[in-house]
């Protein structure tokens, strides 16, 4: 077991994924079918060795707590993956920052005595094996290492900013600039932080001890603790992100990395996952993806009955407990437990768990949160202006967000569950968005985590099934 401590920060409230986390924080949002944001960070830890783990959480974090306590159990003997809501144990307030979370918490720090800790963020999805980072860490006899990794100029005033010498020391951090500079040598192109670091645990307390004190301060590792590093003259290398290797794959795979912090990047990140080659391989045997470990059965492709066409499935993740019954899927990710109906088509889409999708629906470029229900004839897709008119949350690029729970007919108002409208109602710009007369709330009490998807199996005279 490594020497090593873990900090995961979980707590990020992810306001430009709403209204995916009106209910639930970021690193708890489910993704590709079967997994949620969190399983990936956990997943390259554990594939690593590491096996002293801490989540720090604090905002929405009832279903993100559930998942972890029910699925990410280690054996004991020192090992532990274990939940650290926010406490209050500097004062009446919550986190301040990202490093003010670490800094509430540094008697976890203290009391574990070890050599040097990982802070890495819970919301990203990728793979890292991170023994590779930690490794060059202690070759450089770094005070705080960060990795980093290439993006486009367009894209990068969204991160911090690093600027390096030559022996790859950091010379300069400036975080999320609007004109974010260039990489010397590759035009077009910034090399941004990832969010996650490996400090010495002297140097991360006395630093956070230090900025504690400093009441001006945002107490954030991006804005104010490297910087203050950089400054005083501490050893704060880059760890180049693109010569990570992940046990199992091809020595040319590219490294894959997702910021999925606005809906069409994660919308876009799921797609990927579809693809012919996938950018990112869940099938590699050596570096296992773990998540929950559901009772369901296999997805199932049926025909509804007599005179009705096979199901079709095409370039999409169809996960378990699924059930298409003369339906069409293509270019999509269906999530378990969900029933697409006779005459039914999914393309480009993304539907999360317990969705039923009613008979000659049409669903194209749609968002699904969990336990939606669409009513038959019911589509979405076709008509980006009518889209726009009827549907609150959809994105510049035409991707409509249907939240959790909602009823949606073939016309008129659709239907938001109570929980999910009363939450709304809390959100200023998610209810800024809501116009009247396109919904109404559930006049049955309907709650949104009750599954959409119902009976899986009904005679007619027939003998249709669906």
């Amino acid at each position: 077991m490594k020497n090593t401590l873990v900090m995961i920060m979980a707590g990020g409230k992810g306001s430009r994924l709403g209204p995916l986390t009106v209910h639930r924080s970021k690193p708890g949002v489910p993704f590709g079918g079967r997994y949620r944001i969190i399983d990936f960070v956990l997943s390259n830890f554990v594939n690593s060795g590491y096996r002293r783990i801490y989540v720090l959480t604090q905002y929405m974090s009832s279903s993100l707590i559930k998942h972890l306590s029910r699925n990410w159990r280690l054996s004991g003997f020192g090992e532990y993956i274990e939940v650290v809501p926010a406490q209050m144990r500097l004062g009446e307030f919550w986190y301040r920052g990202t490093a003010d979370a670490v800094y509430q918490n540094l008697n976890l720090v203290r009391d574990a005595r070890a050599e040097h800790v990982c802070v890495f963020g819970g919301d990203h999805v990728y793979k890292f094996a991170v023994d590779q980072m930690e490794m060059f860490h202690r070759d450089q006899q770094a005070d705080l290492t960060v990795a980093a990794f290439p993006v486009p100029r367009g894209e990068a005033s969204s991160f911090g900013i690093i600027d390096v010498d030559s022996s790859g020391r950091i010379a300069n951090f400036i975080e999320k600039p609007k004109q974010p500079p260039e990489m010397p040598g590759r035009p077009g192109w910034s090399l941004v932080s990832m969010g996650n670091y490996i400090f010495r645990r002297e140097v991360l307390e006395r630093v956070l001890v230090d900025d504690g004190g400093v009441p001006s301060s945002r107490h954030d590792f991006g804005r104010d603790i490297i910087p203050r590093l950089v400054a005083q003259g501490a050893r704060v290398f880059v760890y180049d992100f693109a010569q990570n290797h992940i046990p199992g794959e091809p020595e040319d795979a590219e490294p894959y990395w997702r910021d999925v912090g606005t809906i069409d990047s994660y919308f876009t990140s799921n797609m990927e996952l579809r693809a012919r080659v996938p950018l990112l391989d869940l099938y590699n045997r050596q570096w296992r993806i773990r998540s929950a470990q559901r009772d369901y059965p296999p997805a199932r492709f049926v025909r509804a009955g007599e005179g009705l066409g096979p199901a079709e499935v095409d370039d999409s993740l169809i996960c378990e407990g699924s059930i298409l019954a003369s339906a069409a899927v293509r270019q999509s990710v269906l999530s378990y437990d969900c029933f697409v109906h006779a005459g039914a088509e999914l393309r480009d889409s993304v539907i999360l768990s317990g969705c039923d999708i009613g008979r000659n629906a049409r669903l194209c470029r749609v968002l699904l949160d969990k336990n939606c229900k669409i009513e038959p004839g019911c589509v979405i897709g076709d008509d980006a202006y009518l889209d726009r008119e009827r549907f609150p949350f959809v994105t510049e690029s035409g991707i409509v967000i249907i939240p959790k729970g909602t009823v949606v007919p073939a016309k008129g108002p659709f239907v938001l569950a109570n929980d999910i409208a009363e939450l709304i109602g809390n959100e200023p710009e998610l209810l800024g968005q809501l116009r009247p007369g396109t919904f109404v709330v559930s006049t049955a009490g309907r709650h949104s985590y009750e599954s959409a998807a119902g009976p899986r199996f009904k005679k007619f005279a027939g003998g249709e099934v669906g």
